[in-house]
């Protein structure tokens, strides 16, 4: 394992209260438009004990999404223990490399993922090694291909020829607003998109800042991994987008959430605040970037996060 990847998968938490650490894994079949979000969080409280959960969602191709959550159950850091080989592991369920397993109520979930490409820097490297902000990503393996086996509700399903990312997060908590976007192009081309405003005391009057990646032709682009300062951002949950100019191109960046193929769940920070999130696996997605256009239909993957009186009812859009 190369130096650069090794910083992107190794666990981070090493027992500091305040601190939240995250790997996902979103997934699309292209052909059927289903997908699949596998989310798996430590959490460590400002107060009181450390604890590792999270949930599945399983978005079928031809009805509402159906989400089942597993744990809380107490954790300790990975980091130092002998043998270690899995990222998380807990609550009877696992993120290794290239191995995703576990079940959760009615849901289980057998899966293999390959991907020789480097890891997607979302964030600048070095935000992401000296935690120089609140909260940053990257992206482990952002051109997946995933295998294997999906039980919902004791109907079994095989996955083949899926596509889609892993992903890795660590910080101090979700932001006050923010906007996430994976969108596979084809051909090993790829966007991925963070929109955020921190919950930090000082930064949460900015405006929204945008960190846009896209990797075309092998190549990432812009240059710069500095957050896009010429971005407008303008959230809402049904529809949203990215505007403005990048490494001298004018960018578009439109996103489509249907409300039936949204879940939104609740977060708890470790600080005890909350937010909601609206995701899909199933977004519409347009790009423009200068002279090149893409369109990604019913396999984008999107997300938007809220709090306060912005937030949706999530007793409303919760499906077990």
């Amino acid at each position: 394992m190369d130096d650069e990847l090794r910083s992107a998968v190794a666990p981070r938490w090493r027992g500091r209260a305040g601190r939240l650490e995250v790997w996902y894994a979103t997934l699309s079949d292209p052909r059927t438009r289903a997908g699949l979000w596998i989310h798996c969080e430590t959490v460590a409280p400002i107060q009181g004990a450390p604890y590792a959960h999270g949930w599945v969602t399983w978005f079928p191709a031809d009805g509402p999404p159906r989400t089942e959550r597993f744990g809380p159950e107490p954790t300790v850091p990975a980091v130092g223990l002998p043998r270690f080989e899995a990222w998380f592991d807990a609550a009877g369920v696992t993120v290794a490399p290239q191995k995703l397993t576990g079940s959760a109520g009615s849901t289980a979930w057998d899966l293999s993922w390959t991907d020789t490409a480097a890891p997607l820097w979302t964030f600048p490297r070095a935000t992401w090694e000296r935690e120089l902000l609140p909260g940053a990503q990257v992206v482990i393996a952002p051109t997946a291909d995933f295998t294997g086996s999906l039980t919902v509700a004791d109907t079994a399903l095989r996955i083949d020829g899926w596509r889609g990312a892993v992903a890795h997060i660590y910080g101090h908590g979700n932001a006050k607003r923010w906007g996430w976007i994976h969108a596979d192009l084809g051909n090993g081309d790829v966007l991925e998109a963070v929109t955020a405003v921190s919950h930090k005391p000082g930064l949460r009057r900015l405006a929204p800042l945008a960190f846009v990646r896209l990797r075309v032709d092998g190549k990432d682009w812009p240059a710069s991994l500095l957050p896009s300062l010429r971005m407008r951002t303008t959230l809402g949950l049904q529809h949203w987008q990215l505007e403005g100019r990048m490494g001298g191109r004018k960018v578009l960046i439109r996103v489509d959430q249907p409300p039936d193929r949204c879940v939104s769940l609740g977060y708890t920070d470790p600080d005890g605040g909350t937010a909601v999130c609206t995701n899909t696996e199933q977004s519409d997605i347009h790009i423009e970037i200068g002279d090149r256009h893409w369109s990604v239909l019913g396999t984008g993957h999107a997300e938007v996060g809220l709090r306060g009186s912005e937030a949706p009812d999530i007793n409303e859009r919760i499906s077990t």
